[in-house]
């Protein structure tokens, strides 16, 4: 398949580990220049081909249009916007753990730092008739306890690229999410991560949590998502063979959604 993807300037979000990597490697490969974003970038996104990584705090109010006018300068311009960027915490204690500086700080990072980096790129993004492809989460679906606040985060992202799927679609600009179910990434799988909080409140270890997870939360494929997986549908919905797809979800996660 020709995804016309090819010598395009793609941004992307939380780029240096787990799904956001898997894109940024995934629009590597398909022979795009990806400006990716993050904290810390980390030496596995130094050595891709065709990557620029951008050390920065997308959580802050002047992060996302500082990667986006450094893919500006570095290429003249942006076809694609990848908002990949996220993070949750479990909140095994429940909403009423939940502080305001939880719920502002959760929102900081999963849904207004898509809005700031959609703001500054739109101006480029129109020129060019590019995409914008936001990652949600099954969680903005299919709600659960311990994920409240980045739950109700992911449902507003989700709400939003179908607004914008509306307005600027006459525009020539496509607006579509990708929403991830479970996935082996290092929020789930690391010692001290999502995963770890939720094997400890159940009394066992982080692997047996894990190793039981897929049948216990009903994946009907009975594992989690790889990051490359979730990948390869963003990678789909940003190029040109999907040029007539705008407004859309697409579900990456083994059959828990269900009916939903």
């Amino acid at each position: 398949m020709d995804t016309q993807l090819r010598n395009k300037v793609a941004v992307v979000t939380g780029a240096s580990r787990g799904i956001g990597l898997a894109i940024a490697e995934a629009l590597s490969r398909e022979g795009a220049h990806v400006i990716a974003g993050a904290r810390q970038p980390g030496e596995r996104l130094a050595e891709l081909e065709r990557v620029l990584p951008v050390a920065v705090d997308l959580a802050t109010e002047d992060g996302p249009a500082r990667l986006v006018d450094t893919a500006t300068a570095e290429f003249g311009g942006i076809d694609v916007l990848v908002n990949n960027v996220g993070a949750f915490e479990a909140r095994t204690a429940g909403f009423a753990e939940v502080s305001d500086a939880d719920w502002q700080r959760t929102f900081e990072i999963n849904l207004f730092s898509a809005v700031r980096a959609i703001r500054a790129a739109l101006p480029s993004l129109v020129e060019r008739r590019g995409a914008i492809v936001n990652v949600s989460s099954i969680n903005a679906r299919v709600p659960q306890p311990p994920v409240v606040d980045y739950a109700a985060a992911k449902a507003a992202l989700t709400n939003l690229s179908r607004t914008l799927a509306e307005e600027l679609g006459p525009q020539g600009v496509r607006v579509n999410t990708v929403s991830p179910g479970p996935t082996r990434t290092p929020a789930w799988e690391a010692a001290d991560g999502f995963g770890a909080t939720l094997a400890e409140a159940a009394g066992t270890s982080v692997e047996q949590f894990l190793a039981d997870f897929p049948t216990a939360a009903g994946l009907s494929t009975d594992r989690m998502s790889e990051p490359e997986e979730v990948a390869a549908v963003v990678v789909l919905l940003a190029s040109g063979a999907a040029r007539n797809v705008n407004g859309s979800d697409y579900v990456v996660d083994g059959g828990q959604a269900k009916a939903a």
